[in-house]
């Protein structure tokens, strides 16, 4: 299941940073602390995304 876990994980984190960028640009807060910050808040989301996926999988 590690494996399973870790292969959603490449996905699910580049879909969840990608979406915490795109919303914090729309808001307008284009510097550099707030782009990084939404893309370390995506990357933790995506811990336990991608092993809540890999449980309803197998």
């Amino acid at each position: 299941m590690l494996r399973l876990t870790m292969i959603l994980f490449s996905m699910i984190s580049t879909a969840l940073m990608g979406t915490a960028i795109i919303i914090v640009l729309t808001l307008g807060w284009v510097d550099l602390t707030s782009i990084l910050a939404s893309a370390a808040i995506g990357f933790l989301l995506a811990i336990p995304a991608s092993w809540i996926v890999a449980r309803n999988i197998a």
